[in-house]
């Protein structure tokens, strides 16, 4: 399942550059994260790397997007298709 950021943020900067899928990016008032482009860092590392470096724990499984490990992987290989190339 993607994540999601709540609105505990506190616009400290240390999750965006940590997404291996630039899925994080800036809202109108906190970090947002797309779940188009998050895989919970499937196919990249073994834990959310967002969730790893938050120091509020406000990225959390967004229950408006739930992925099986298997979709998740799905979705890894679609966004890295022209990386592997």
């Amino acid at each position: 399942m993607a994540l999601y950021i709540t609105d505990q943020c506190i616009n400290c900067d240390v999750c965006e550059p940590e997404c291996p899928n630039e899925a994080i990016y800036m809202g109108v008032e906190i970090y947002e994260i797309d779940p188009a482009k998050c895989t919970e860092c499937v196919g990249h590392f073994d834990e959310p790397q967002c969730q790893a470096v938050c120091p509020v724990e406000c990225c959390l499984p967004s229950p408006d997007h739930e992925e099986t490990q298997e979709q998740l992987m799905q979705k890894y290989r679609r966004l890295t298709a022209g990386e592997q190339a």
